[in-house]
C-alpha cells in the first residue's frame, strides 16, 4: 500500500510550485510574435524585474537555464587570460568558475567548503596581496542551493571598497531570487544573474542577467552574437530583445508571477519566506539528537529562507527521501554535490508556498522519520506552530 496517490507536492529547491494563475496563463494559443499584445506584455516585465532586484540599472533575459546567465554574465565582461576569484560556498560557485576555465580566463577560488560562508577577512586579505589588480572580477553565490549556505553580500562590496580593489562584484541569485532579501545597488552588486523556476515561481527555462554601467564598461573579447547583452537592453526591433523568437509562453507565465509578487509586495514576500524558513528551522531543533537528522548550516544568520539542507547518518537521508516520495507523496531534493550523497536531502521552500505546505512538509518528514525507526526528538510539529502563530498573531 502507498499514501502517495492524489496530488503530489514537489518540495525541490526548483523548479517550484508553480501557481495556478501562470499556469492558465501559459495555456493559451501561440501570439502573434511581430507586434501588438506579446510585445506590450514584454516590455511591461523590464520594469518589474528591476523594482524586486533593486536596480534602476539594467536586466537582460536570456532563454535558457541559469548555467546560460552564468556564461552570459562571464562573456560580457571578461577577457580570455583575465582572472577571477571564486568564492565557494557549495557546488555551484564552483560549477561558475568551471564555466570560467572553459571561456579561457584564469580562476582562482577560495573553498569555504559545505557548511560555511565567506570569510570577509580571508577575502580582504586576499584582494590586498592582489596589488596588481588582476582579479576582475569576484565570483560568489548569495544562496548556494546545494548546501543552503547564505552568504553576506553587503560585506563583500564593503571589503572590495575598504581594499580599494576595482574588481567587479558578480553575483548567483538563482537561489534565493524573490525569497532572501537582495537590493543589487544598494548592496553594490555589479553583475546579478537568476532564473526563472524558483522564488519566479515559472517554469524553467528562461533566465536574467542584471548589470550596471560599470559593468557594462568592461566589454570582453569573450563575447559572441547571442551572449551580448548590448543589443538586448537596446532592441532596433523586437526579435532582439531575445536573438530570436521570442519564449512566447514563458513571458505570459512570468507576468502572472510578477503581478502575484507585486500584488502581495516584495517585503511581504521576504517575510513570508522568513518566517516559512524558521518554522523548518524550528522542527529540526527539535528532531536534531544523535544518530539522527540535522540542519547543514549551523548558524540562523547564514541560512537561505529559500532552501535548507539537511543530513543524516548515511544512507538514512536517500531512505527518507524515497519514504516520503513513493509513501505520501513528497519530492525532497537530493543531495547534490554532497558526500555521502545518501546522507543528505534538501528541503525547497520558495515561491508559491505557505504555512499548511510547510506544516505539511515537517509533518510528512515527521511521519517517515517514526516509520524509518531514524531516532529524533519529540515536539517538532508543535515548535514549528509555534513560529507561525507568533509571526501571525492578531492576524484576521
Amino acid at each position: 500500500m502507498s499514501l502517495a496517490n492524489g496530488r503530489a507536492y514537489l518540495a525541490i529547491p526548483g523548479p517550484s510550485v508553480m501557481p495556478d494563475a501562470v499556469l492558465q496563463a501559459m495555456h493559451r494559443p501561440s501570439p502573434n510574435i511581430y507586434e501588438g499584445e506579446l510585445h506590450d506584455l514584454t516590455y511591461s516585465l523590464f520594469p518589474d524585474l528591476k523594482s524586486i532586484a533593486g536596480t534602476a540599472h539594467n536586466v537582460a533575459i536570456y532563454i535558457g537555464n541559469g548555467h546560460a546567465a552564468w556564461e552570459a554574465a562571464l562573456a560580457n565582461v571578461l577577457n580570455r587570460g583575465d582572472t577571477v576569484l571564486v568564492l565557494a560556498t557549495g557546488r555551484f560557485c564552483v560549477g561558475w568558475g568551471e564555466m570560467a576555465t572553459g571561456l579561457g580566463v584564469n580562476v582562482q577560488t577560495i573553498d569555504y567548503g559545505d557548511k560555511d560562508s565567506v570569510d570577509l577577512d580571508q577575502l580582504a586579505t586576499t584582494l590586498r596581496a592582489d596589488t596588481d589588480h588582476k582579479i576582475k572580477a569576484v565570483l560568489a553565490v548569495h544562496v548556494d542551493t546545494s548546501t543552503s549556505v547564505k552568504n553576506d553580500v553587503p560585506g563583500m562590496r564593503h571589503v572590495l571598497d575598504m581594499v580599494e580593489h576595482p574588481a567587479l562584484l558578480m553575483v548567483d541569485c538563482i537561489a534565493s531570487f524573490g525569497c532572501d532579501r537582495f537590493e543589487m545597488d544598494a548592496w553594490g552588486v555589479d553583475v546579478m544573474v537568476t532564473a526563472c523556476q524558483k522564488g519566479l515561481m515559472t517554469p524553467a527555462g528562461i533566465s536574467f542577467v542584471y548589470f550596471n554601467e560599470k559593468a557594462n564598461a568592461a566589454r570582453g573579447d569573450c563575447v559572441t552574437g547571442y551572449w551580448d547583452w548590448r543589443p538586448r537592453i537596446n532592441p532596433e526591433v523586437y526579435y532582439m530583445n531575445f536573438y530570436g523568437t521570442a519564449p512566447t509562453h514563458h513571458l505570459y507565465g512570468l507576468r502572472a508571477a510578477l503581478d502575484m509578487i507585486l500584488a502581495e509586495g516584495i517585503e511581504a514576500v521576504w517575510a513570508r519566506h522568513a518566517t516559512l524558513a524558521q518554522a523548518v528551522w524550528a522542527a529540526f531543533d527539535v528532531w536534531s539528537v544523535p544518530g539522527g537528522i540535522g540542519l547543514n548550516i549551523a548558524d540562523p544568520e547564514h541560512r537561505s529562507h529559500a532552501v535548507t539542507s539537511c543530513f543524516a547518518e548515511s544512507p538514512e537521508g536517500d531512505r527518507l527521501r524515497n519514504w516520503c516520495e513513493h509513501q505520501a507523496g513528497l519530492t525532497l531534493g537530493i543531495g547534490l554535490g554532497r558526500t555521502p550523497a545518501d546522507a543528505y536531502f534538501r528541503i525547497g521552500h520558495m515561491g508559491h508556498v505557505n504555512a499548511h505546505m510547510i506544516m505539511g512538509v515537517l509533518g510528512t518528514i515527521e511521519a517517515g522519520l517514526k516509520a524509518l525507526d531514524i531516532p529524533h526528538g519529540d515536539g517538532a510539529l508543535s515548535a514549528a506552530a509555534t513560529v507561525i502563530a507568533k509571526a501571525t498573531r492578531g492576524g484576521a
